[in-house]
């Protein structure tokens, strides 16, 4: 690397960020990237380490080490080449990535790794600020059409790729907005939507066609699924007119929680909850949005969407959030000597946590108790865990106020209505049965139609979508041309 010492000289540095009480009076993004030279100082903290995990960690498996040296040597032009050769949407992972990366690096055995992730999204802002994202058109086309069903991160990345290998691409998306979850799951504060606007202006100029408002199939009583929808295709049709289809959605059906005073006013999925500011955000009208606003907001589930759903109720100006988690408090630090380079357990504070709210975990909700039909309080026991198995503490029954609850504990499953008008056989989770390498990868049971992502893999990140996307771009282009060049 161009700086061999520099892992020694140098200190991790971290994105400066607005304060706390100044971001919460608004909804923009409040990181700000790294400067060219402190960027440069960053990628010379990697240590050129031989096996570099971080490529291993990551699911994209970018090549890290070599844009670290082009940073630290301010190549950028070149840096955002080597970036683009194994990620579509480095502006997308750069902000909402966990950063399995920096968990897999060689320095995080002792606590600082590379910011792999502040650099990744040096890179890509000044790429667009420099023009250098460019649309890239295919130099002949196929004749062949492929319909992409979901404009997630998935299906944008299988659809842009196809698109450069000369495939006549459409994609479907029952929103009334391109971008799936990335549009209406994720807040403008972690992410600004202008980022996938200038996506699909690019993509649309690679002769990707986009067709928001369609529904493929039906949701039959998907309970909690946002469908903006205005138009309806059935899957028969697009069997009959496309060469292949790719099934992208997203992994939509909430967990719910099936106790005493569900129906009440005032309990909410959290999908019902955070689309509805994200379209006021973009100038929409909401009729009856559900606000936080001088409440007592309680959540239920501690990952990702949870915490979205903290930072949305504070900006709302909750009278108090309190955030539950069913599982036990976990480590303040991993065994690092134990776990490295995988992923590990260990208590994660986002920024929205550091905005202010209550976490508790080692709880199960037992009850949300009403007055005149709208949630007032819910009733709450702790629990201990033992083997893996877990049993209420007896006497420890506590109830707390709440006039808006948020189910945030994850997604079940995709869509099965959409999967069945397909006769799609499915996994034991209820996905879409196919498998991700050998012949015929990303292909599922039924004739010509194949799925990647969520709909395939189950709820996950960003970053394994796109990865999902990219692979069966390649294993399409395979089925139709009976060869690929695209990467996988």
């Amino acid at each position: 690397m161009g700086k061999v010492t520099g892992f020694l000289e140098y200190e991790r540095l971290a994105e400066a960020a607005e304060a706390p009480h100044e971001r919460l009076k608004h909804y923009r993004e409040f990181v700000e990237r790294l400067s060219d030279a402190d960027s440069a100082i960053q990628g010379a903290r990697c240590m050129d380490c031989g096996t570099p995990f971080c490529m291993t960690g990551c699911p994209i498996n970018n090549i890290i080490p070599d844009w670290n040296d082009l940073v630290y040597k301010q190549y950028w032009r070149e840096a955002i080449d080597v970036l683009h050769s194994t990620n579509n949407f480095p502006e997308f992972t750069g902000r909402v990535c966990p950063a399995p990366c920096e968990a897999a690096c060689t320095l995080n055995i002792n606590n600082d790794p590379v910011g792999i992730k502040s650099i990744e999204h040096a890179i890509i802002d000044k790429a667009w600020e420099s023009g250098w994202v460019k649309p890239e058109p295919p130099d002949h086309k196929t004749g062949k059409r492929v319909a992409v069903v979901g404009s997630g991160p998935a299906g944008l990345a299988c659809a842009q790729q196809l698109a450069r290998a000369g495939h006549d691409v459409v994609v479907f998306e029952k929103s009334d907005r391109i971008g799936g979850l990335l549009r209406y799951g994720i807040p403008d504060f972690k992410m600004e939507k202008s980022h996938i606007d200038r996506r699909i202006v690019q993509m649309e100029a690679e002769g990707v066609d986009f067709r928001p408002r369609v529904l493929v199939g039906a949701l039959g009583s998907s309970k909690g699924v946002h469908d903006f929808s205005e138009h309806q295709v059935s899957a028969e049709e697009l069997l009959a007119e496309y060469d292949a289809i790719v099934l992208a959605g997203g992994a939509e059906a909430p967990r719910d929680l099936p106790i005493p005073g569900r129906e009440l006013d005032g309990v909410h999925f959290a999908m019902e909850f955070l689309p509805q500011q994200n379209k006021v955000v973009a100038g929409d009208k909401v009729s009856g949005q559900i606000l936080a606003t001088d409440k007592h907001v309680i959540v239920i589930g501690g990952g990702d969407t949870g915490s979205d759903c903290v930072g949305t109720s504070n900006r709302h100006g909750a009278r108090s959030v309190t955030q539950f988690e069913l599982l036990p408090q976990p480590p303040e630090h991993e065994n690092k000597l134990l776990v490295w380079p995988n992923w590990p357990i260990k208590l994660r504070t986002s920024s929205s946590h550091e905005e202010g709210v209550e976490r508790d975990w080692s709880v199960a909700t037992k009850a949300f108790i009403g007055d005149k039909g709208k949630v007032k309080a819910l009733r709450a026991v702790r629990l201990e865990w033992q083997d893996g198995k877990m049993k209420e503490v007896e006497g420890s029954e506590f109830e707390l106020p709440a006039e808006l609850v948020l189910l945030a504990m994850g997604f079940v499953s995709p869509v099965q209505s959409i999967l069945d008008a397909f006769g799609v056989e499915k996994d034991a989770r209820g996905n879409a049965k196919a498998a991700t390498d050998g012949p015929g990868c990303y292909a599922t049971t039924s004739p010509k139609v194949f799925s990647a992502g969520d709909m395939r893999r189950g709820q996950s990140l960003v970053v394994w979508a796109i990865r999902e996307g990219r692979q069966c771009a390649r294993a399409v282009d395979e089925f139709l041309m009976g060869h690929s060049e695209l990467p996988r």
